[in-house]
């Protein structure tokens, strides 16, 4: 069996779908089809051994991911400030993230089987033994939803299993944490009443939490209302990478003392320790989180979070298919089969397994 058959990986986080329906790439009818365009399509998928993962939806304050604020940190040399982006129009998240979903299903309903959405940990692995890619859906922002939570509903029928509170802006909810680097993510107030309740409801329908774009406290907030793990989908270790979206010592314990998860992100300017948008970034500084976060609290509780199709990848490791690679390098630092297991799959299957209701 080859490593990537041994090793099926679940990945955090991914920014795809909005690739698919934005202006600017227009690729949904090449998804089955392996592109030089992006991070992943099918057979890229299948290549790198990714089984499945956290397929979000972003509604951007500009409709081409180009134009997404705060994106963009070429300009940036040894530090940077990037404004908070403004709050976005509920009507506006709303259209978008419509355009999102439905994407979504058209993709599934042309896939002749190959993709499919997944509501409950059962279908998921029935989708890994199978080759069956494994999408679940999750919103990157509760932009789109309104504060009667009538919309959190319906999306939950839907298929909604992982929410973040906040992307990097402010919502009725929750208040984002802005680009900066060196800073701490304390920035901002917590939750607002209005969110308090969202994370109760989100509890009780079995919607996993996401904190990797909520400030620290809103995390706090987080921590202490909430009856399920604490999960960063796509986040780093601060204390390795000072940008305000990684997560201090502080926040990681108390993601392990919560039965949580960190999926490390790829994105260079949040690996590198003096946060340089730099593609010729090594692997190893992705092994280099992964080996921070377990040593600190434990393997159980970090997994892969790539922000594949959002951000700037290592140059080796360029796109799915470059995943065997990354498990390569976890090998020659150390983990043996049963930790890359976990890394891989297994840690995001229990916590989902103590997150949806349906598990």
């Amino acid at each position: 069996m080859n490593k990537v058959n041994q090793f099926p990986i679940f990945d955090g986080h991914n920014d795809t779908l909005q690739m698919l329906y934005t202006e600017e790439r227009k690729r949904d009818e090449f998804f089955f089809e392996k592109s030089a365009t992006g991070h992943i399509d099918l057979p890229r998928a299948v290549e790198g051994g990714l089984g499945g993962g956290l397929f979000s939806i972003f509604s951007p304050s500009k409709v081409t991911v180009k134009n997404r604020p705060g994106a963009d940190l070429s300009d940036t040399k040894n530090s940077y400030a990037l404004p908070m982006v403004p709050p976005l129009d509920f009507g506006i998240a709303l259209d978008l993230t419509l355009k999102g979903v439905a994407g979504l299903f058209r993709l599934e309903a042309e896939s002749e089987g190959r993709i499919k959405v997944v509501t409950a940990v059962d279908e998921l692995e029935a989708c890994l033994k199978t080759g069956v890619l494994a999408v679940v859906l999750h919103f990157e922002g509760a932009d789109t939803i309104d504060t009667d939570l009538d919309c959190l509903f319906v999306f939950y029928r839907a298929g909604l299993r992982a929410l973040a509170l906040s992307w990097s802006r402010d919502n009725a909810f929750a208040h984002g944490i802005p680009y900066r680097f060196p800073h701490s993510p304390d920035v901002g107030p917590g939750l607002t009443d209005l969110g308090r309740n969202l994370v109760k409801t989100c509890n009780d329908l079995g919607i996993m939490l996401d904190v990797s774009h909520l400030n620290e406290k809103g995390f706090w907030d987080i921590e202490k209302f909430t009856d399920s793990p604490i999960v960063a989908t796509h986040s780093g270790a601060h204390a390795l990478c000072p940008s305000s979206r990684n997560l201090t010592d502080k926040q990681l314990d108390a993601v392990k003392a919560s039965h949580g998860l960190v999926g490390v992100n790829f994105h260079v300017a949040f690996l590198r320790e003096d946060g340089h948008l730099d593609e010729n970034t090594p692997i190893t500084e992705i092994v280099r989180h992964m080996n921070y976060i377990a040593e600190r609290i434990g393997v159980d509780h970090v997994a892969f979070g790539s922000d594949f199709d959002g951000a700037t990848m290592p140059k080796d490791l360029k796109d799915a298919a470059g995943l065997p690679k990354l498990i390569d390098a976890l090998r020659d630092s150390g983990y043996d089969d049963d930790a890359l297991a976990k890394l891989t799959l297994q840690n995001w299957l229990r916590v989902f397994r103590e997150t949806w209701k349906d598990s």
